[in-house]
């Protein structure tokens, strides 16, 4: 019978620390197709503890009734499963290592603390336009808000360098999200009702009932907040929570690409892994442009999913922007802040004198992210 207390402690043991290894950037686990393993692990969770603690029970008092020496292991054995439980459900939790904002606090330009150097993810519907720093929202990978009346879940993941906004309704309802881990190094949410498992890059729900399901992509640009202020002079700015004012980054490293931390610093050289690209879908094709040979060519003209675009980069080398092209005939150049071709000329908004050029979705992310999750992309 004492087997049955040495085995319920080691399945245990292996339970738990396969339980976090599949969903945290442990080395190997981002790189092997794990999700319905994870999902299952997770998903039959108390049963498996059930047994274990079955086991272990059954098992110690002829355990405890061997060797002198063998009385001294199970007390042994009890501490450090004990240890490895408590460490991975809530030392290594994703959603206790990234704690939820305790609140949301949004406030106009004249009462606003954030540098105006920062990222942002921006949104702007309805004629409601609102800022959400990347200092605060790369660290809790999610925030809820309304924008214009419409409900919004605005997202970053500082492995994959993806900022997104979706609507959060699913089958009618507001649905709630946790971070409980990543899959290929993307952020995943839980949803509250199902709990089934969403990827941060894309919406879609990737294991559980769900499975299958995509949220809405809202509209939603990165840039400078100075920019964003100047194209929405009565934006609302995202604040700091104050109870968790310390535990955001002050440096500047990740946003302007400095950081060599292996997971969320930048390569230099294009096209490696955590090198820049800025990514566009449209019509169903994806197509990556890098980030090197946007910097050294300022304006693209370009073709993707059957539709001429033109994409640019500001003087100020960091705000981005991407636009359909009137026809393939009209190639643009920058002059100063205005894109310009013969008889035309646009701001960075897209607005001209004449009409204005149709917006379309770029997100500037990790190469390794944008061709793990658009396997089918063309490069520029």
């Amino acid at each position: 019978m004492k087997k049955w207390f040495y085995l319920g402690v080691v399945v245990l043991v292996v339970f738990e620390v396969a339980n976090i290894f599949f969903i945290m950037p442990l080395p190997y686990s981002q790189r092997v197709r794990s999700i319905d393993l994870a999902y299952a692990l997770f998903s039959w969770r108390w049963w498996i503890r059930a047994a274990c603690a079955a086991l272990i029970v059954a098992g110690v008092r002829d355990a405890w009734r061997g060797r002198p020496w063998g009385r001294a292991l199970v007390p042994l054995s009890l501490i450090a499963a004990g240890f490895i439980v408590y460490a991975t459900n809530f030392v290594m939790s994703a959603d206790r290592i990234f704690l939820a904002p305790s609140s949301l606090t949004m406030r106009p330009t004249t009462q606003n603390t954030v540098d105006q150097a920062r990222l942002v993810v921006g949104v702007d519907l309805n004629g409601d336009a609102r800022a959400y720093p990347v200092q605060f929202i790369g660290y809790h990978h999610q925030v809820r808000d309304t924008v214009g009346g419409t409900p919004v879940l605005v997202t970053f993941c500082t492995v994959c360098r993806t900022g997104r906004a979706f609507s959060p309704v699913v089958n009618g309802r507001v649905e709630s999200f946790r971070l409980v881990g990543m899959d290929h190094f993307n952020a995943m949410l839980e949803d509250a009702t199902t709990h089934s498992w969403w990827r941060q890059v894309n919406g879609e729900a990737v294991a559980g009932p769900r499975k299958g399901a995509t949220l809405k992509e809202l509209p939603s640009q990165q840039m400078t907040l100075a920019r964003w202020v100047a194209f929405h002079p009565r934006t609302l700015i995202m604040q700091p929570d104050s109870a968790l004012r310390n535990t955001y980054s002050a440096s500047f490293d990740y946003e302007t690409g400095t950081s060599r931390s292996a997971l969320t610093g930048t390569d230099s050289v294009s096209w490696h892994d955590k090198a820049w690209v800025v990514g566009m879908s449209v019509n169903g094709a994806a197509k990556a442009f890098d980030w090197n040979r946007l910097e050294h060519e300022r304006v693209v003209n370009d073709d993707v999913g059957g539709t001429p675009v033109v994409l640019m980069l500001a003087p100020n080398g960091v705000d981005f922007f991407a636009f359909a092209r009137p026809d393939a005939s009209t190639r643009f150049a920058l002059r100063g802040d205005s894109l310009v071709a013969p008889g035309m000329a646009y701001s960075l908004t897209g607005a001209g004198v004449s009409g204005s050029l149709r917006p379309l979705q770029a997100s500037q992310e990790f190469w390794h992210s944008w061709r793990t999750f658009h396997p089918g992309t063309t490069t520029y």
